[in-house]
């Protein structure tokens, strides 16, 4: 009769999820940073949507156009006084360049 391998205890463990860069959000990682062109002074919430969890069309206001359901986005809301009310959800592109144009539409 073969000889069997001994098993082995799972000696891998897994180690907490690092949070010091944002905080966890169901699967989506959320970090401050600086706000758009006018809004500069201000910190804004950053929350990434992958594309399969895009559902709904909405309308950039970093370019005015609209972001279509199956498209990965941002979304984005002041992190002092933001509620639902005030989150914006922007093309990717968009936020990156928010620094160096201003916004085509205003919030409302």
């Amino acid at each position: 009769m073969p000889r069997r391998k001994p098993q082995r205890k799972n000696t891998r463990r897994s180690a907490p999820p690092d949070t010091s860069e944002g905080s966890l959000f169901g699967s989506a990682m959320m970090r401050q940073e600086a706000g758009p062109a006018g809004y500069a002074d201000e910190s804004f919430i950053v929350r990434t949507i992958p594309g399969a969890r895009a559902t709904k069309s909405y309308r950039c206001p970093g370019c005015d156009h609209d972001i279509r359901p199956g498209v990965a986005h941002l979304v984005t809301w002041p992190a002092e006084y933001g509620g639902a009310e005030d989150r914006r959800h922007w093309h990717t592109g968009c936020w990156s360049g928010r620094s160096t144009r201003g916004l085509t539409r205003r919030w409302s």
